[in-house]
């Protein structure tokens, strides 16, 4: 009796040639070795860390042989290395990273190994928080759309990663608008140590992922190439026809520990360590190649040595370039751009109309910016449409200029500024609003580690040109969560300009030097100041840019200098105006950027006057007007004649009730207070 013929499975996907398939189970290859090259370089004490894809190659590989390198964008997670090598990564750029090599195309040796990015291949820089780039990747796929091209953005996680917000924000927003992202999970069933059962409801992300309309869902077995090209190629073909966004959740297996730093043996049971290795997808991968009469045992075993070798060559070659330059260290952390002020830059002199108030100058910048740059997008809790904001600032802008250029998101500050650093990436100009500067700390994560570091950590590869326009501040009666001041937190933060004006004609010059500044800028409102008549300024037209990091002297004087910023602008001058009844000359500066400060105004001020008090609104400990005291000090201490004195908010939340909010806020009877007992001393 006749044997009959086993079927073939790779008939079934006629667009994959030999060769194709060869160079994946090379790839595969390539990561399973250098993971094992890696580990001995380790052990040798010529690295520090690791984090292995043993495990994971098959998925990755068959993921990625549906994209486009170069076309479509990537913000693979920490353990995509053959994702990354399937792309067109090689070797020697892999060890770099992993040896710290200043010709490292990820970071240049800034981040740990497995942060990758590329700019050849689309491979955005990735960081380590586990789940921001979810929301990037959206914001970034949101632009493929803006910009009506068939790119598509891949997003890679672990199961783990999956119980973050951001996740679940970034599905939300982008089966709404039927972004054109694919999100791939790699479940090895454990999140370092906890187990998918710990961690999701059901132990399925594939389930809870259920609700989302307009998404596709695939579950798959991520050992199995072939499985996993059909469900990722199905996900790809729907996603470029523009039928929304897909989830795949590719089952795979973890065959070394999380990372360098882990023992899963304290965690994981021996018998399930050899189920998993049972579970090896190249062998799998092996046995496919010959049973298909793609490669026989020989030519598997060649091409094994032949790999083996070229890791070997790559890490002997890799080891002898040189490491970064130790004087490098603090370079992109910015870019020079306009919005920093260059002392030989010369602009014409602006006209100016008639007065407004601020929020309506804030409203015109937006405006006259909108109309020069087409790549320039306004969104944010309620500012679409003719509300304009809880504040109106955007008021009219969405039916001037659409619902594509200025639109609501959804009501979290994560997806806010997420989305905002996606599109900033691929070359748009977001300018997104945070409803309150009370409720900006769910975006933390994406404005410290992400927003702030995208050009450093990238070696300049990247950069992020977004604008998070804030409104903060008190003396509104808003209470302990409407009343907040958050600029001494952010001027902590590497990376971030830093813009707080005080009246409508710099709110103007500013918001438009941030919106072309090549650097990200956090644009702080003062809410209590948006009506107020006396921050009404004669407006200037469209061509006004007002640079940072040059102080304005709001009021000249001789014996006395106040430095301040925002509210406190005005309650300084209301001070000064009583104090010269009895002679008291006071200047008043004005710093408007509080990232980069102007230290030489301060310094020329105070070499005139001899006495400095600096006064903000935020609270008296660690408020900014510390570090512009200790610059002071540190730049300044032969001019003084006497000490330094700061008003300033008490440590105190900023109550409801007018009684306890004035007590609480710094008041012209606390400026007064400061400036007398100084000039006595």
């Amino acid at each position: 009796m006749a044997v009959k013929a086993r079927p073939s499975r790779v008939q079934h996907f006629p667009e994959l040639s030999r060769e194709q398939l060869v160079q994946a189970y090379r790839n595969m290859l390539l990561g399973r070795f250098l993971d094992q090259k890696i580990m001995v370089l380790l052990r040798q004490g010529k690295g520090y860390f690791h984090i292995g894809v043993s495990g994971h190659e098959a998925a990755q590989v068959a993921a990625a042989l549906n994209f486009r390198p170069g076309h479509d964008w990537f913000y693979p997670y920490y353990r995509d290395m053959s994702f990354c090598l399937q792309l067109g990564l090689t070797p020697e750029e892999v060890l770099m990273g992993f040896l710290a090599r200043a010709a490292d195309p990820s970071s240049g040796g800034r981040q740990m190994p497995s942060h990758w990015g590329h700019t050849g291949l689309r491979i955005v820089s990735q960081s380590s928080p586990t789940g921001t780039q979810f929301l990037q990747a959206l914001g970034c796929a949101m632009g493929c759309q803006r910009e009506g091209k068939d790119e598509i953005v891949y997003v890679s996680a672990g199961e783990g990663t999956t119980s973050q917000g951001d996740f679940h924000e970034a599905l939300n927003w982008a089966s709404r608008v039927r972004a054109p992202v694919l999100f791939f999970i790699e479940d090895n069933h454990y999140a370092i140590s906890v187990p998918i059962e710990e961690q999701t409801s059901g132990g399925s992300v594939y389930n809870i992922s259920c609700g989302y309309e307009n998404l596709r869902r695939f579950q798959v077995d991520g050992t199995d190439f072939l499985k996993t090209y059909e469900a990722v190629r199905k996900a790809v073909r729907r996603i470029r026809r523009g039928e929304g966004p897909c989830l795949v959740v590719a089952k795979v297996v973890r065959l070394l520990p999380h990372s360098s730093s882990d023992d899963h043996t304290k965690y994981r049971r021996p018998e399930e360590l050899e189920r998993d290795r049972q579970n090896d997808p190249i062998p799998k991968m092996e046995k496919m190649l010959r049973d298909e009469g793609i490669l026989s045992e020989k030519e598997i075993q060649a091409l094994r040595h032949a790999v083996q070798q070229e890791v070997d060559e790559a890490a002997e070659k890799t080891e002898k370039l040189p490491p970064p330059r130790p004087e490098t260290a603090t370079l992109y952390v910015y870019s020079p751009s306009e919005c920093v002020r260059k002392p030989e830059e010369k602009r014409k002199a602006p006209r100016f109309g008639d007065p407004v108030v601020m929020v309506d100058a804030i409203n015109h910048a937006l405006d006259e910016e909108m109309a020069r740059n087409e790549k320039m997008l306004i969104f944010g809790q309620d500012v679409a449409d003719d509300k304009g904001g809880v504040f109106t600032v955007t008021k009219g802008l969405t039916r001037k200029y659409g619902r594509d250029r200025v639109f609501n998101a959804p009501l979290a500050e994560s997806s806010i500024i997420g989305v905002a650093v996606g599109l900033a990436t691929r070359g748009f100009r977001p300018v997104a609003e945070i409803q309150f500067g009370d409720y900006i700390w769910t975006g933390m994560m994406q404005l410290r580690n992400e927003l702030a570091t995208l050009r450093y950590r990238s070696n300049n590869a990247y950069q992020c040109p977004a604008v998070i326009r804030v409104p903060v501040g008190g003396y509104i009666h808003g209470g302990l969560c409407h009343s907040q001041n958050i600029e001494g937190f952010f001027a902590h933060l590497p990376g971030i300009r830093i813009a707080y004006p005080s009246n409508a004609a710099d709110a103007k010059g500013l918001l438009k030097t941030a919106i072309r500044c090549d650097d990200p800028v956090l644009f702080l409102e003062h809410k209590g100041l948006y009506r107020q008549p006396f921050a009404k300024r004669p407006e200037p037209d469209a061509d006004f840019l007002l640079p940072f990091g040059k102080a304005a002297v709001c009021r000249e004087g001789s014996d006395l200098t106040i430095v301040t910023y925002g509210a406190l602008v005005q309650k300084c001058l209301e001070a000064a105006r009583i104090l010269e009844r009895d002679g008291v000359s006071l200047e008043i500066i004005d710093i408007r950027t509080i990232n980069p400060l102007d230290l030489e105004t301060i310094l020329e001020s105070l070499a005139k006057t001899s006495k400095i008090v600096v006064a903000h609104e935020d609270t008296f400990t660690a408020g900014f007007g510390a570090e512009i005291a200790a610059l002071i000090a540190d730049h300044g201490f032969e001019y003084l004649d006497g000490p330094i004195r700061r008003v300033a908010a008490k440590d105190s939340p900023i109550p409801y009730a007018p009684e306890l909010e004035n007590e609480v806020l710094p008041q012209v009877e606390d400026i007064l207070h400061a400036v007398r007992d100084l000039l006595d001393y």
